[in-house]
């Protein structure tokens, strides 16, 4: 298993995985509504806008030169995306790629936490990573998310 930054090229695949693990496990807790709303968050166009101007950071798992997970942040330390293939999960493919991250912004200066807003489905994967909610579950525009921080030591 190897954790290595997406490259634009790898950007569909990526997608791809995410859309696959999103229908199995996380759209039947979201409102048709939702899953519209997440599909237009994921679209090509509206992905590689956000990684073309650095707004977007894409790591992936590699297992044999098969793409396993995902994760992406908004910025520095916001985690807008966190998939792993069903075959894959609880293998430790999310705790590697959140490392990733946690490593990336212990090397700023200014960042002291890590936020996510959950999904339904990965609220027990975030805490046994260390997050601690912040509000209740909120609902906007169908897509349903608790949000979580996360402090770095």
């Amino acid at each position: 298993m190897e954790i290595i930054k997406l490259q634009k090229n790898d950007i569909t695949n990526a997608l791809d995985l995410v859309w696959k693990v999103f229908e199995e496990f996380q759209a039947p807790d979201y409102s048709k509504q939702g899953i519209e709303e997440f599909r237009k968050f994921i679209s090509y166009n509206s992905i590689i806008e956000q990684f073309t101007t650095g707004e977007l950071y894409l790591w992936g798992c590699i297992d044999n030169d098969e793409l396993t997970g995902v994760i992406a942040t908004r910025g520095i330390n916001h985690i807008c995306m966190m998939f792993v293939n069903k075959e894959y999960h609880r293998q430790g493919r999310a705790s590697s790629l959140f490392q990733i991250v946690e490593e990336r912004c212990k090397g700023e200066d200014n960042i002291s936490t890590i936020t996510v807003n959950s999904s339904p489905y990965a609220i027990d994967v975030y805490h046994h990573l260390g997050f601690c909610d912040t509000d209740r579950e909120l609902t906007v525009n169908g897509i349903r998310f608790t949000p979580m921080l996360y402090l770095l030591k």
